[in-house]
């Protein structure tokens, strides 16, 4: 665990040219949101989730702090499901390594609501991917978080949302483009329905994969808008990776 968090936190930042994640308010479907989209073939998008010691970054200062002097974040959001220690619910891989294995069955809560997913980061793209379709791929991820349900799968919204759904909750996920280069994430600024977020996605963003990250802990570090949202210790972190002073 310590290798693989120094190994994290020594990558150099001279490879990819430093882009800021442009993040923006907007109106959907009667809802209101906040988007961030990432250029996977340009930005430096990393996962984070263990300090050298072991335990987890929990905040997004955390990461902030460690990643100085070298560099910062332009921008980070919670990034998957995990127990009540942070550890990952489903596969996670940082850095190359494999911290979960994929849980491929169905289970209790949103993340075993079928079909769920997986985030996928290599050199070059950032993927959604279904998880028995991820499964039969293998893919080698440099980084990867599965979390659930899928939000929209092949451009078809998850066959389980209702648009009379009543469960309304502050919700965040990531959709990606067909060639892998955009990548947009995006958290309700009001209550929403799956039904709703997953329209987002489709219909205003037109990503034809996107994955539910979680609800209620839903936060947001968005320093070019504002944004540096509160709360309890968070498992998984996404984020984008900057020089300093960039």
């Amino acid at each position: 665990m310590k290798r693989l968090a120094w190994a994290l936190l020594a990558l150099t930042f001279g490879a990819a040219p430093a882009v800021a994640s442009g993040c923006r308010d907007l109106d959907h479907g009667g809802n209101r949101y906040t988007v961030c989209e990432v250029d996977a073939g340009a930005e430096d998008l990393r996962l984070f989730l263990y300090r050298p010691d072991g335990t987890p970054w929990g905040q997004f200062s955390a990461v902030n702090a460690a990643l100085r002097p070298e560099g910062q974040l332009a921008f980070a959001m919670n990034a998957g499901m995990y127990h009540d220690d942070r550890s990952p619910v489903g596969h996670y891989v940082e850095n190359g390594e494999e911290i979960m294995r994929v849980v491929p069955n169905a289970g209790p809560g949103n993340f075993g609501l079928l079909p769920n997913g997986v985030f996928c980061i290599r050199d070059g793209r950032a993927d959604v991917i279904e998880t028995l379709a991820f499964v039969d791929q293998a893919p080698a991820c440099r980084f990867a978080t599965q979390s659930g349900p899928m939000l929209v799968i092949d451009g078809a919204l998850h066959p389980r949302f209702l648009p009379d759904s009543t469960s309304r909750y502050i919700r965040n996920g990531v959709g990606t483009s067909a060639d892998g280069q955009r990548v947009v994430f995006a958290i309700s600024r009001n209550a929403v329905t799956f039904h709703d977020f997953g329209t987002l996605f489709r219909d205003e963003l037109g990503l034809p994969n996107a994955l539910y990250f979680d609800g209620n802990i839903s936060r947001l570090y968005a320093p070019d808008i504002g944004r540096n949202d509160p709360g309890f210790n968070m498992g998984p972190i996404v984020g984008v990776v900057v020089p300093s002073g960039s």
